[in-house]
């Protein structure tokens, strides 16, 4: 076994989120056309829902990038809403009638869009977010772990494999997850952060966040 403490994680890069985004989508084109209407994983949301959440994560933390002089207490006001009471609050919603290929067109599309803000960001530049104002390898890094804890949620759902490259996660927990397990491999250490599993001698988590800030 090895664990995230014997990797030696480097920042999370543009390459990161590229990778991130088509190991997702190449995941879930194994997905029926039917079954995206059913919960992902252990979400309330549905599998369709998930998809467009994921995807509208991916659009804003790359318009947190977009201004010049962003702002430190404020997200970016594009407005949100739901579309239907117990789901997610989203700017980007996908046309039913395009199919699962159009869903996942549109995931692809809004993660090259952060692709290209944390490639061609400076990276002295901050912007809000509501875990701590973050530079353009947090955001990244943001996305990455967006995009893999939601494809496993989607995955769950279909019951189909998914599992990343250790070394992308354990950039993602170097960035955001300070206290994250030391001694479990990336990826458990990565689902068990965000919730989605409990680990030997540790509970699942009911609650969780990451730090946005740039580490020292």
């Amino acid at each position: 076994m090895t664990s995230a403490a014997q990797h030696s994680p480097g920042p999370v890069t543009a390459d990161d989120v590229d990778l991130a985004v088509r190991l997702s989508v190449t995941a879930l084109r194994e997905a029926p056309d039917g079954g995206w209407d059913a919960p992902a994983g252990t979400l309330t949301w549905t599998c369709w829902q998930t998809a467009e959440h994921l995807a509208d994560d991916l659009f804003a933390y790359a318009l947190q990038l977009g201004p010049r002089v962003p702002s430190l207490t404020t997200h970016v006001p594009a407005t949100w809403r739901r579309e239907t009471p117990d789901g997610p609050c989203c700017t980007i919603f996908v046309d039913r009638g395009e199919g699962v290929a159009g869903l996942l067109q549109v995931l692809e599309a809004c993660g090259a869009l952060l692709t290209s803000m944390v490639r061609t960001t400076s990276p002295d530049l901050r912007s809000h977010h509501v875990f701590g104002a973050s530079d353009p390898a947090g955001f990244g890094a943001m996305g990455v772990v967006e995009t893999l804890v939601h494809t496993h949620d989607i995955a769950a759902g279909f019951d189909l494999p998914f599992e990343p490259p250790a070394d992308l996660c354990a950039r993602s927990l170097h960035r955001l997850f300070p206290d994250a397990p030391a001694d479990a491999e990336p990826w458990p250490a990565l689902l068990w952060s965000t919730g989605r599993v409990a680990l030997p001698g540790r509970e699942r988590r009911t609650g969780w966040r990451w730090s946005g800030e740039p580490r020292a």
